[in-house]
Parts: structure tokens; C-alpha cells; sequence
């Protein structure tokens, strides 16, 4: 077979090792200039670029349109980090799907790939023919800031179960999955996009928990893995660089041990661990000779051609070895050939199935399954209110959890959920850090209150949050917690009788918890962590 490069100049096999993002809901000069002039031949899309259906279709359709008319062999490689839960990038009218940690809560490995083959189905009606997800962390430490319900779970037998069953169903829908954060960014306390974690950890360790569910991913027919920005300093003489640009982890443990011949993508060049350090220019080039193929920029195009022209000056100095670039571009072009053909491109018009009644009632299901009634130490669950009874919703004035986030808390939506149970409740948002005033108004709607219901969102990781929880159980003991996020939310409340995990804040979600609360669901999920303090190398 022809190799798939043949006949490209040096800087069109370049252009394919860049994947890039812009801003605007139509492409922008920056984009497009980055598709005709540099032949970048990938596109990232966050929620900043889709509105609803009908408006992505036709921005991913309009960018293929300028890709081809470019001359680009083969379609543009277009993703988006849709893992679900609380990392999700579609429109208002997409399906709502539960995360990774709820569908480890669920323990059905039927039912994630389903979820997974669904949401592929609408991603690939979109025009989107990527997905940066499953995230495959085994995370087993309670103070990650960054992974935690994104993780199916601590357990490395169960994650990689879920791994497998991911993968298949995002392939059975038509789109490619990437395996992430390798080699493993769950047992962790800091968070990459703002330094360099260090996972100290030697290979027979990672061999056991790390690794264990990218070899099962590998197996069930991934294609692409994210390498992270985590340093492993026991596979790298003790120096401390991010996994990205370490050929001992890229090219020695991803592709030598683990046997991977697809395509390896960094995470985003601009994220701190390599634009405070190394840098974006330097570092996309460190990236490619470490073994990676694609180089990811999500954000600014002057840092998009910052790392395009050190490749290209890299490759002129002969740091870069032109066999190496030739290697990662057949790769990315490999994939695209045996992936996607502009003939079997979707129509321009917006998909029925795209938030389908079908897909939003598996996703019911699931949510409905993923709740999980950690304590009911007194059998209160489900409630017998007298329709009388006073019942306050406290809620924190938080909106989003970590910088891989960008979906904000739905309080309206479950404030809604109750009262359509429970006509009479009350809310309080509770503007974070306290105020006296605000103890003092918190303290007095507590005393009017028959039953507090407390919603908190990461509040072990957050110690304004946290005086919160405190002073509503000091005040009001036998009130109700649903952690509507890292269940690890929990240890901070040991004596707390009743408590709820939903594992994300999406209405969907908290409409599950809200029936389980009323009995109009008997809850079934199962905890995937363990609710106990973890020191970061166990």
C-alpha cells in the first residue's frame, strides 16, 4: 500500500501534527488561515464553538469544506473532549449523559457501552469524528483536584472493565476514542493545568494500577492515547519532566512495552506543566522527537504557530529528524484513511438523533441507576414529609469544580425537581467565603427549617465550602447531604446519617436524586471509591 504521506512537503507533514482550537461558533480567519496556509490537519472544539445542532453541524461541515478545498488528503481529524458527566462540550440540545464515576457507580459494563455508543452516535451526526474520552485514571486518591468523577473508579480491575466497554461502544457509534491521561493521572494531588504533578511511582507499580486499563483499552481497539503532563521521575533517571515530552514513557512504556502503534496526541501544549516550564514552541518539538504524533494547542493561534515554527525550525536544525516527523505524520494520516473518507461525511442538515427520546431515556436510566445512598444510618430515605414541613435547600455559591470543567452547577433545575415533590422549600445560596451576616441568615433559616437538605460540590477541596458543611450539620445534625460531585465530599462528614452521591450536578443527575429522595426510585448505585483518606502513594 502507497504510504499515506507520499508526495507531502516537509512542512504539509508537519501541519498534520498540530491539532488546534479557535474561538467563535463560525471559523475564524485564525482557523482557517491554520487549515489553508499550515495544513494543520486537526481541530479541537470546546463548548465556546457549539451552540445547538443545526449550528455545529454546519461549522464542522464548513471546516471539512475549507480542509478539502486546501488539498488535504484526507478529511480534518475533529474532537472534543465529551466524556460526559461534567466534562461535556455539546450544544443545549444534546443528550445529557451520566460520567465515568456513575456509570462505575452503576458497575454494568452493558450500560456504559451504551452510553458510549450513543454518544458517539450523536457526536459522529455532528460531524465531530473524535472524542478525547474514556478517561481511564485509576483514581485512588481523594485529594485529586482534577480527575475524580471522571474516573470510573479506584479499582484497577473495574476501571479497565469499563475502559474496554467504552472504547468498543465509541467505535460501534463510528467515532474514535482516546484512551487518557496516560500513563495514569488518578493517584495524583495537583493539578496539570497548573504545575507538574509527580506520579512517583516505579514500573511494577504501574504495571498493577496505572497501566492496567490502557492495556485493556489498548485491547478492546483504541487507537489514540493522551499522553499527560505528570512527571515520572522512576522512568526518567529522577528528573522530573512531563511524561509528553519523556521518550522513556512515550516511546519506551507506550509504544516498546504496551505495543502501541497508533497515534499518541498531547494533552494541551498550554496548560502551566509546559508553557511555565519548557514552553509551547520548544515543547511541541520535545513532544514529536519523544514519540507523540499530534501536538494539541487548544486556545491561541499565536502559540499554535509558535509550536509550527519550532517544529519547522527543529526540522531545519536537525534535532528533529525528518524520519521521525515522516513516522508521526503516517500515523495521523493512517488513522484519518482507515477512519474517515469525504464521502461518507454527514449531511449539513441538524440529526434527529442528536438528544433523541431514545438517547435522553438511557440516559435516565443510567442516571437513575448511578445514585447511590452511601448512609441512611437512620432509614429517613424516602422522605414522609408532612406537606406542611419546612424544607430548606442549601445550596453553595460554587460554579464549576476544576479548569477541565466549564459546565456549571444547575441549581434552578433541582430546586425545581424538589419543589415539584415538595411544594414547601425554601433556598439559600450561600455566597462562599461567610460573611457573619451570612452565618447569621444561614443559622436562622437552619432554626425555621424541619429539614435541611445540603447540596455540596468538592467541598474536601474546598475550605470555604467545607465551613459550610460544617456549620449546617452543627446546626441542623439530621439534614440530608447529596455530594453532587466527588463523593469524597463524605470524609469531611463522618457523623453525617444521610448522605446521597450523584458523582456530577447536571439536572439530569440531580432529577435522579431528587426521585430517590421521594421514593419515586429505589436506589441501587454503588460507591466505586473507598470513603477514606488515601495518602497520595498508596
Amino acid at each position: 500500500m502507497t504510504s499515506p504521506i507520499a508526495g507531502m512537503t516537509l512542512d504539509q507533514r508537519i501541519g498534520q501534527l498540530v491539532m488546534a482550537g479557535f474561538h467563535g461558533v463560525e471559523p475564524s480567519d485564525d482557523i482557517i488561515r491554520l487549515i489553508e496556509r499550515e495544513q494543520v490537519g486537526g481541530v479541537i472544539l470546546f463548548s465556546r464553538n457549539l451552540r445547538d445542532a443545526r449550528q455545529t453541524r454546519a461549522l464542522t461541515a464548513r471546516l471539512q469544506q475549507i480542509a478539502r478545498a486546501a488539498g488535504h488528503p484526507y478529511p480534518l481529524l475533529i474532537a472534543t473532549d465529551q466524556e460526559n458527566g461534567l466534562v461535556r462540550r455539546l450544544g443545549a440540545d444534546a443528550t445529557v449523559f451520566p460520567g465515568n464515576m456513575a456509570l462505575g457507580a452503576v458497575g454494568d459494563e452493558e450500560m456504559t457501552f451504551a452510553v458510549a455508543q450513543a454518544t458517539a452516535r450523536e457526536l459522529r451526526a455532528l460531524g465531530i469524528n473524535m472524542n478525547f474520552a474514556p478517561v481511564v485514571d485509576v483514581n485512588n486518591n481523594p485529594a485529586n483536584p482534577v480527575i475524580g468523577v471522571r474516573s470510573f473508579g479506584e479499582d484497577p480491575a473495574a476501571v479497565a472493565a469499563h475502559a474496554a466497554a467504552a472504547v468498543r461502544g465509541y467505535l460501534a457509534g463510528g467515532v474514535i476514542p482516546t484512551l487518557k491521561h496516560f500513563p495514569g493521572h488518578g493517584d495524583t494531588a495537583a493539578d496539570s493545568h497548573l504545575g507538574l504533578p509527580v506520579v512517583p511511582f516505579d514500573l511494577e507499580r504501574l504495571e498493577r494500577v496505572e497501566l492496567a486499563p490502557f492495556r485493556a483499552g489498548l485491547a478492546a481497539g483504541a487507537e489514540c492515547v493522551m499522553t499527560a503532563h505528570v512527571a515520572l521521575p522512576r522512568l526518567t533517571g529522577g528528573e522530573p519532566i512531563p511524561a509528553i515530552l519523556a521518550p522513556a514513557v512515550v516511546r519506551g512504556l507506550l509504544r516498546e512495552r504496551l505495543g502501541f502503534a497508533g497515534v499518541a496526541i498531547t494533552d494541551s501544549l498550554e496548560m502551566r506543566a509546559i508553557a511555565d516550564t519548557t514552553g509551547i514552541g520548544p515543547g511541541a518539538a520535545l513532544a514529536i522527537q519523544a514519540g507523540n504524533d499530534l501536538v494539541l494547542i487548544s486556545h491561541v493561534f499565536d502559540e499554535q504557530m509558535e509550536a509550527i515554527t519550532a517544529i519547522r525550525r527543529a526540522a531545519a536544525d536537525g534535532t528533529l529528524a525528518p524520519d521521525t516527523i515522516g513516522e508521526a505524520a503516517a500515523r495521523v494520516l493512517d488513522l484519518k484513511r482507515r477512519r474517515l473518507a469525504w464521502d461518507t461525511l454527514p449531511d449539513e442538515a441538524a440529526p434527529a438523533m442528536v438528544g433523541s427520546p431514545e438517547h435522553r431515556a438511557l440516559a435516565a436510566r443510567a442516571y437513575a441507576r448511578s445514585t447511590t445512598l452511601v448512609r441512611d444510618e437512620d432509614g429517613r430515605i424516602p422522605l414522609r414529609l408532612a406537606p406542611s414541613a419546612r424544607l430548606l435547600l442549601v445550596f453553595p455559591a460554587r460554579e464549576i469544580v476544576s479548569q477541565a470543567v466549564d459546565v456549571a452547577f444547575d441549581r434552578a433545575a433541582f430546586a425545581a425537581a424538589i419543589a415539584a415533590r415538595h411544594a414547601n422549600a425554601a433556598v439559600l445560596t450561600a455566597a462562599l467565603p461567610l460573611t457573619d451576616a451570612a452565618r447569621e441568615e444561614l443559622r436562622a433559616a437552619l432554626a425555621e427549617a424541619d429539614l435541611a437538605l445540603l447540596v455540596t460540590i468538592n467541598a474536601r477541596l474546598d475550605p470555604a465550602q467545607a465551613e459550610l458543611v460544617q456549620l449546617v450539620h452543627e446546626h441542623a445534625p439530621r439534614a440530608v447531604t447529596i455530594a453532587a460531585c466527588d463523593p469524597y465530599d463524605l470524609l469531611i462528614l463522618p457523623g453525617a446519617r444521610t448522605a446521597l452521591a450523584t458523582y456530577d450536578y447536571s439536572a439530569p443527575a440531580l432529577a435522579a436524586a431528587a426521585a430517590v429522595l421521594f421514593g419515586a426510585v429505589t436506589p441501587s448505585g454503588r460507591l466505586p471509591v473507598t470513603l477514606r483518606p488515601l495518602s497520595p502513594s498508596a
